[in-house]
């Protein structure tokens, strides 16, 4: 009796381990082809979609999408928000309302809900659930419920190689530089200069950089070693383990001496 439980005991072990497998298998490949690129567009008709960029599925709340751009070689992580204009099916005008730039890496979870003009500069990152918005709520009319006043909308703009940490949030009017950086859990709003950190509910600048001072205040610790001279493309492929190739690039590794 023993001998019989212990077999199907094993017996049900392997078919749950199996059963795993093929869920996990099956879930890779939904995702793989469920992810929308200008190759594989999906229901989606962007503006604009790059070569090389690819929205990871499963998407997040995406409408209106003649009015978002998307420059090439961008990666937009799984469950991103990326909207214009209140709900699907208006017609917002000749000009794009969201804006993303090349080279872009938006983490998962995040939102960038647009309503006038929100622009995103080339290299822009962003941790996992980042909250990007060109329009808050009114409420100075107190015999109205808040959701029911008209919104009020301002652009907002973050410049190019800017890196905006996990939780952040980005309101309406900020206006942030290029190479700026932004903790985890702030919330940003007017005027970001060059160069510069800011951390906080609300944002203040906690390091900046100038030509003449350099980073103020210092920094405690070394800089990385960079990337050693001569290291050929394969060698830094083998070294990251990515693909790094560009798309059409021959697959082929070239020969090296």
């Amino acid at each position: 009796m023993s001998i019989t439980r212990s077999l199907l005991s094993a017996v049900r072990s392997g078919g749950r381990r199996a059963t795993g497998r093929l869920v996990h298998r099956g879930w890779q490949w939904v995702q793989r082809a469920g992810a929308v690129s200008n190759d594989n567009p999906g229901p989606y008709r962007f503006g604009e979609l790059g070569d090389g960029t690819k929205l990871a599925f499963p998407l997040g709340a995406v409408f209106n999408e003649q009015w978002i751009t998307i420059g090439p070689f961008s990666i937009i992580g799984e469950r991103v928000t990326i909207s214009a204009g209140f709900l699907p099916g208006l017609d917002l005008g000749p000009e794009p309302i969201v804006r993303i730039g090349g080279g872009c890496v938006i983490g998962r979870d995040s939102h960038i809900v647009g309503h006038q003009s929100i622009v995103l500069g080339d290299d822009v990152w962003t941790g996992p659930g980042v909250y990007i918005s060109d329009q808050a709520h009114e409420y100075r009319a107190t015999d109205l419920p808040i959701g029911k006043q008209w919104p009020r909308n301002e652009p907002v703009e973050i410049g190019a190689g800017s890196w905006i940490g996990t939780g952040a949030v980005i309101l309406p009017g900020a206006r942030l530089g290029r190479n700026v950086v932004v903790a985890a859990g702030s919330v940003v709003r007017g005027e970001v200069p060059d160069h510069s950190v800011v951390a906080g509910a609300p944002a203040r600048i906690v390091r900046s950089w100038t030509p003449d001072e350099g980073w103020q205040p210092p920094f405690r610790h070394d800089a990385p070693s960079p990337i050693p001279e001569g290291v050929t493309a394969e060698q830094l492929r083998a070294l990251v383990g990515w693909d790094l190739r560009l798309p059409g690039e021959d697959a082929t590794p070239s020969s090296t001496a």
